[in-house]
């Protein structure tokens, strides 16, 4: 069913949002305008092409009269097929939109933009909180992602502590006590300015290279993409005051770190990491619990956000979270009956042949 939407679309080779005079002031500006991610920012999605991109992506920018009102980073992914630019270190998919548009009007607007012969659409990863979730359509769906927790930092941390399970107040207890014991010396350490950024992703590569991730290839090294990426993403945002790596330490030993981008009153927790060595203590636990106070006592954020998959440790640090999702557009709806069939038949013959 054709949008309703007025936007006309140019498409472009994403390399103009890095020019100089290119789109990514408007590319910010649309930003702010749903939440001013700031793994979203322009130059942070500079860096995600630079690392992960194949050089075929291609932005699509919508205009209403004269002005930008959304963007759209794309790649092909067959003859008809578009999703949206989704690396796995991109936590949401690479758009910015007015937020008085619906994404399924601008996406129903874009399928019949400048694509070519395009009959389905993806975006991915979609945060609800940003864009709401739209229902199911003759010619849409929506699927879930991920669930993914956040954290509110409401009252006191001795009122949030308080109302964490006993299990977890006991045994943050005594790891502490023992460490005090042992003589070691447990300590937060927190860098924020760019100069600390380049050894800070080295600190945090040695780590997790130690650990299962290095086994399957996906471990952060200062000389691999996602190192070079880490570093450019943190290096930009600290110029603005908005990145900041938390370390654990017993004595001198880096054993865990956080990964963060922080604007506003919001915390984005990218990555976490720990000695996955020391087997009678849990130093991401410990560093979660000293970041949490020391971000109670400053008083600056309001909302931790994970954008991970939820897992079971998430529910010790809240209760709360919601679910990511996909949505699918499809040029015309006999084509999403067709895809329905074909996935209905090809769970039943997996069905006959599991049998």
């Amino acid at each position: 069913m054709p949008s309703s939407l007025a936007v006309a679309w140019q498409n472009l080779p994403a390399a103009v949002l890095q020019q100089e005079h290119g789109p990514s002031a408007d590319w910010d500006r649309l930003n702010l305008r749903r939440g001013g991610l700031p793994f979203l920012a322009s130059d942070a999605i500079a860096a995600a092409l630079d690392s992960f991109g194949t050089g075929r992506e291609r932005l699509l920018v919508g205009r209403q009269g004269q002005k930008i009102v959304a963007m759209f980073l794309l790649l092909r992914t067959s003859a008809a097929g578009w999703q949206t630019f989704q690396p796995s270190q991109l936590p949401l998919g690479a758009w910015v939109a007015d937020d008085t548009l619906p994404l399924l009007d601008l996406a129903r607007s874009l399928i019949r933009g400048p694509l070519g012969p395009c009959l389905l659409l993806s975006v991915t990863q979609i945060d609800p909180l940003h864009a709401a979730r739209p229902p199911d359509s003759a010619d849409s769906q929506s699927s879930d992602y991920i669930r993914t927790a956040w954290t509110e930092l409401q009252g006191s941390f001795a009122e949030y502590w308080s109302q964490r399970g006993k299990n977890l107040r006991q045994n943050m207890r005594k790891q502490r006590n023992r460490l005090a014991a042992e003589g070691i010396s447990g300590r937060l350490r927190v860098f924020d300015q760019p100069r600390d950024m380049a050894a800070a992703i080295e600190r945090y590569g040695a780590l997790e290279s130690a650990g299962w991730k290095a086994e399957r290839g996906t471990a952060i090294h200062p000389d691999n993409a996602q190192g070079k990426f880490y570093r450019r993403l943190l290096e930009y945002a600290a110029t603005r005051g908005e990145a900041v790596v938390f370390e654990y330490l017993f004595d001198d030993r880096v054993v865990a770190a956080n990964l963060c981008l922080r604007r506003d009153e919001v915390l984005v927790i990218l990555k976490t990491t720990y000695d996955e060595s020391i087997q009678s203590y849990s130093p991401a636990f410990l560093l979660s619990q000293d970041e949490i106070e020391l971000l109670y006592h400053e008083g600056r954020v309001q909302r931790i956000e994970y954008y991970g998959r939820m897992m079971e440790w998430h529910s010790r640090w809240t209760e709360t979270s919601r679910v990511l999702y996909h949505l699918t557009l499809y040029r015309w709806p006999l084509l999403l009956q067709l895809a329905a069939w074909r996935r209905r038949r090809r769970q039943a013959l997996e069905s006959r042949s599991g049998h």
